[in-house]
């Protein structure tokens, strides 16, 4: 569940992504072991580079800092994804609809505990995922991991 933070820093950076052209996948606001972090990351179609995590960056500290709502220091963090993350959040579900993800269970289904499938849909926590032609309903909490699948 997003805390206060997450929710408005959400709102805030959706400004920028909109000008930019890229898409939030997620938002965390969490205590390191100093400090507090703040970390946006961001997406777009063919994949995010360091150029854009930059202007990114700058464009939405200055509307952070306009809005000064966080009272804690924090250190602003833009990244993407990574390859190998988990979706853990409804909107990154969302976002990553019709792309191929790899799926490992706790406990065996249909014979499988790890598969490849085609993500067609995610609805109250649950993943509709196309695995040669057959749609498995997959509970996010029986899911070691959700990710999107890369080839190499």
């Amino acid at each position: 569940m997003a805390n206060k933070t997450e929710i408005k820093a959400l709102e805030i950076g959706e400004k920028i992504a909109k000008k930019q052209n890229v898409y939030i996948v997620d938002v965390t606001y969490k205590k390191t072991e100093e400090t507090y972090s703040l970390c946006y990351y961001i997406d777009k179609e063919g994949g995010i580079g360091i150029d854009e995590c930059e202007l990114f960056s700058k464009a939405v500290e200055e509307l952070l800092d306009a809005d000064d709502f966080i009272e804690n220091n924090y250190t602003l963090e833009v990244s993407s994804p990574g390859a190998d993350r988990k979706l853990t959040k409804e909107r990154e579900f969302l976002y990553y609809i019709g792309r191929e993800v790899d799926v490992k269970l706790y406990k065996a289904e249909n014979g499988a505990k790890e598969f490849m499938g085609v993500l067609k849909d995610y609805k109250e926590n649950t993943a509709f995922i196309d695995v040669d032609g057959n749609i498995m309903e997959i509970p996010a909490k029986q899911a070691v991991y959700i990710r999107l699948s890369f080839k190499f």
